[in-house]
């Protein structure tokens, strides 16, 4: 099989400066790729010069073509900028990854609102603010283009002390499933990555995660979610609209579904629902392609004609 080149495709990644953002941006610009690297972060042992600034040079050094950009993903000025920033150097975007993300742990009960509205800002807001601007260029471009968003185990299955992360990474997923759709007629496919890998975030975890990704070594490497980032951003990306959990090599798709329930019959109450509620939870199960899926699946099971 032909090696999946990207000579001449543009692609932003925020949050490449260090971490899994930068082993995408790598491996991409190796394929050919002319990458955008964001990142807001400064170098801790060099303060005058970005993490996003040291990603670039070293893909530049390495014989590939790469320009930092330093703007917030957090604003819809700085997400407008980093699209630009691809625009103003190469005339196009063919590809979009929002990686960049924080985490501001603290149980629900205890949650102050400034750190709901930090988390929400880089995890679930970025994904418009940049997103947007780059989804309305590849619009305008005859090839449209490819975007890849970031969620997490926490917002797919739920983490203690993560309210505010998981909601941010369940509502990218819900985001993706409609861009996909309003995107299909521009050739532009939107995909999900939940990435299980050693990272600048998983360091600053509890101490049993950190400890669990530290002895992991190599094999939590972010090298090794690479190779989906390529895929889905790739112009032979076969798949939109769909979440993948990916890491040590590994990738699975997450599935949305229905099961087979139990409707209520005439004159049944909440009793009756209660009496039959294995039948609710579990048993057979459907797959939804998307929200007008939903009212089909449920007059079928009520034996009567689709509403």
């Amino acid at each position: 099989m032909a090696q999946l080149e990207f000579n001449g495709q543009v692609v932003v990644v925020t949050g490449a400066g260090q971490g899994i953002g930068r082993a995408y941006a790598r491996e991409l610009a190796r394929r050919g790729a002319l990458v955008v690297v964001n990142d807001l972060g400064a170098a801790q042992d060099l303060a005058d010069e970005t993490l996003a600034e040291l990603a670039a040079r070293e893909i530049r050094e390495a014989g590939g073509q790469a320009v930092s950009d330093g703007n917030t993903v957090a604003t819809p000025e700085g997400g407008r900028a980093i699209v630009q920033r691809a625009l103003d150097t190469w005339g196009r975007i063919d590809a979009l990854i929002c990686n960049a993300g924080i985490v501001r742990d603290v149980t629900f009960a205890k949650m102050p609102f400034e750190k709901l509205d930090a988390v929400l800002a880089v995890n679930l807001c970025a994904a418009f603010y940049v997103g947007q601007p780059a989804f309305q260029a590849m619009k305008a471009q005859e090839t449209g283009g490819r975007i890849l968003f970031t969620t997490s185990a926490s917002g797919l299955f739920g983490n203690f002390g993560q309210s505010n992360y998981g909601a941010a990474k369940m509502g990218v997923v819900g985001l993706s499933r409609t861009l996909a759709i309003e995107g299909a007629k521009n050739n532009i496919k939107v995909n999900v990555v939940a990435p299980w890998a050693s990272s600048r975030m998983t360091r600053g975890a509890s101490d049993a995660a950190a400890d669990l990704y530290t002895s992991a070594g190599d094999m939590l490497s972010p090298e090794k979610i690479a190779p989906l980032a390529v895929l889905l951003c790739h112009s032979s990306c076969p798949s939109t609209g769909q979440t993948y959990q990916a890491g040590a090599g590994m990738f699975s798709r997450v599935v949305t579904q229905l099961t087979h329930g139990y409707a209520l019959k005439e004159g049944e109450t909440a009793e009756d629902l209660l009496r039959n509620w294995d039948t609710v939870v579990s048993g057979p199960a459907r797959e939804i392609a998307n929200a007008q899926g939903v009212a089909p699946f449920f007059a079928e099971r009520l034996g009567i004609k689709a509403f």
